[in-house]
């Protein structure tokens, strides 16, 4: 046997690799991506009230553009991925793509977030919003009421609009 260390190439990374696993404390991120180069998916990155911030304001844009139905669901307690639902049902695809890039505006432009994701655009049946804490689901009708969303997170609690300044007018 010998005691010169492997000539892989690969030995080196693979040694930075379980040190910095063992020794986290030694080991800084500088920006908000995981190992894998996402974005990060920590647990509450705005904290609780930054992601009723940012629920909030994403259900005011919905009402604004005559969105029916909004609620915010806190499931905060039945996930740790995310905080809020906000759910809200458009009557045109078209509607529901306004309502979906107006949030866009409000909570990357002016609340400074990052969406992380979108599913259903083209569709326009379903339009998921993912913002990590906070995703918003934008429905038609008939998806809306198919998926049952508050009956699946019944455990979740219903934020009254009033309570965060809001009125839809339309519940």
């Amino acid at each position: 046997m010998t005691d010169k260390p492997p000539t892989d190439p690969d030995a080196k990374s693979l040694e930075s690799t379980v040190e910095s696993t063992v020794e986290p404390s030694k080991t800084a991120v500088s920006d908000d991506s995981s190992a894998l180069g996402a974005p990060s998916r920590a647990i509450r990155p705005h904290g609780l009230d930054g992601g009723r911030i940012l629920a909030a304001a994403a259900a005011r844009v919905a009402i604004d553009n005559n969105g029916q139905q909004v609620m915010i669901l806190d499931v905060s307690g039945q996930s740790a991925e995310f905080d809020f639902f906000v759910l809200a049902t458009g009557t045109s695809r078209r509607q529901l793509h306004a309502i979906s890039e107006q949030i866009d505006d409000e909570l990357e432009k002016n609340l400074g977030d990052r969406r992380l994701g979108i599913e259903g655009y083209d569709e326009s049946r379903w339009i998921v919003l993912d913002y990590g804490s906070v995703v918003i689901h934008l429905f038609d009708d008939e998806t809306r009421d198919y998926y049952d969303l508050e009956s699946l997170w019944a455990d979740g609690k219903s934020i009254p609009l009033a309570e965060l300044g809001l009125d839809s007018g339309k519940e």
